[in-house]
């Protein structure tokens, strides 16, 4: 928790999440749109999370109960705001959940990138004041609400600006002088709990919009004799709204760039930084070599001297150290153990698990089956709900029947056998250690440890026979 000058030492959150996102052009609640397969709001509650807030206030509206739902939260409050009247309007709705004493932050839930490391040096600045602002300096401020402020000079060696701000002029109040100033508000703020709910009583919608702006608390604050502090985002992306599919794709590739970039501060070699998706957490070893378009869901671990190869799609997995993963695979929910070859085009489902030195080839299929130590299959394969032993050799072709139109059945295959190609293993069934299957054989019935089985129609050859001819 940031130390305060309040004299409970309390945060309470504010997120403004209440928008229709018109542009979106979507029946999903702008703010449940996703960034790495998170919705764009959670990134805004997390944020909030990681401050140490004593209250996290959403003022919902648009799709309200899909947001509600999607956002399962039992340590959030939910507030309502019926009418969309602005900004100030839509704080107002969480007043019942705010301490007179507390340091209310103000956040907005269509801006993901924002870090706690900014919100932190935010709070610091409001240590000395009852009003603090994030602003932000950009080439092209069209659209923004311009900072007003007293003469005087910036710190160039500081992100903190040495002058008061007088108050907040929006795009479409502010007249041609003013659009040239640079520096704009992003809306987040940290204000007294008191002074807050002092000042937006005193708020009109008096402007060009005919709305209740948030802004009006600076020159309110000044008009009290308050000095307002701020603080200057060095990264403007961070402050950077989503109101449309091409500012989402645009962030997307933002919040990507940057999770490459610390991973290969951490020595992952990743081939193309703009072709590479994480969409979630991975822990990642040492001397790990990513191709380009690979992309990493949910919770993921990836051991030492690793190759993933172009193309693929991990998801939720342990991958072991020495394990080389080639083209165009999909990984879900599996553990890989050390020294593992797997693909090309190969598809590992849940619950897969391979030991050490297993063998994975092209266009196979694995399904909630253990593989172990040294056993192969590598081509043409699906093998689902199996128990296979050690140096198992599976043939071309081969598919493990485990589903009866009902129930799924368990095949087990004994140590050292021998399958031969384009066999089908009708489950339940149990394969012998040591036992060769021949090719082209359907087996329903156990075959014997050590021993030769094998199904096969006999062969006929027809003389005479004239193939039919239109």
């Amino acid at each position: 928790m940031i130390k305060s000058t309040r004299e409970h030492n309390l945060l309470d959150v504010i997120i403004l999440a209440a928008g229709k996102g018109t542009r979106m052009y979507s029946n999903k609640p702008k703010v449940l749109h996703q960034l790495a397969a998170k919705p764009i709001l959670q990134y805004v509650i997390d944020r909030a999370k990681e401050l140490g807030s004593n209250s996290i206030n959403v003022v919902y509206g648009h799709g309200g109960e899909q947001v509600k739902e999607v956002i399962s939260d039992a340590d959030l409050n939910w507030c309502e705001q019926k009418q969309q009247l602005g900004t100030a309007h839509a704080v107002l709705q969480a007043i019942d959940y705010i301490e007179d004493s507390a340091d209310v932050l103000i956040l907005y839930g269509d801006v993901p990138l924002l870090t706690t490391e900014t919100l932190k040096q935010l709070l610091i600045e409001k240590q000395s004041s009852s009003l603090s602002l994030l602003t932000a300096k950009l080439k092209n401020p069209t659209g923004y609400g311009r900072i007003i402020r007293k003469k005087g000079n910036l710190d160039k060696n500081s992100s903190v600006e040495k002058t008061s701000i007088e108050k907040i002029i929006e795009e479409k109040d502010a007249s041609g002088e003013i659009k040239k100033i640079n520096e704009i508000n992003s809306g987040v703020m940290v204000i007294d709990g008191d002074k807050l709910k002092l000042w937006l009583q005193k708020i009109n919608n008096k402007n060009a919009q005919g709305e209740y702006y948030l802004t009006d608390l600076i020159e309110l604050a000044v008009q009290s004799g308050e000095i307002i502090t701020s603080y200057i985002t060095a990264d403007n992306k961070e402050i950077e709204g989503i109101n449309n599919k091409i500012q989402l794709a645009e962030l997307e590739r933002e919040f990507q760039k940057k999770q490459a970039i610390k991973l290969m501060e951490a020595g992952v070699t990743i081939m193309d930084p703009c072709r590479f998706d994480l969409r979630g957490v991975i822990d990642t070893g040492t001397d790990v070599h990513i191709d380009v378009n690979v992309i990493i869901e949910g919770e993921c671990k990836i051991g030492n001297d690793v190759s993933i190869g172009a193309n693929t799609i991990i998801k939720n997995s342990i991958i072991g150290d020495g394990v080389t993963i080639f083209e165009n695979c999909v990984i879900e929910e599996s553990v890989i153990k050390s020294g593992c070859n797997i693909g090309p085009f190969a598809r590992l489902r849940p619950e897969t698990k391979l030991d050490e030195n297993a063998k994975i080839g092209n266009f196979v299929e694995i399904k909630k089956a253990h593989i172990a130590k040294g056993s192969k299959v590598n081509h043409l394969s699906y093998i689902g709900d199996t128990e296979m032993g050690e140096n198992v050799n599976i043939g071309a072709g081969t598919i493990t029947c485990n589903y009866d139109g009902a129930y799924k059945h368990v095949t087990k295959i004994g140590d050292n056998a021998f399958i031969g190609s384009n066999t089908a293993l009708v489950a339940p069934i149990e394969i012998g250690e040591g036992a060769t299957i021949g090719a082209g054989s359907t087996l329903s019935k156990n075959a014997e440890a050590g021993k030769l089985t094998f199904s096969r129609a006999t062969q006929k050859t027809i003389s005479g026979w004239k193939r039919p001819a239109k």
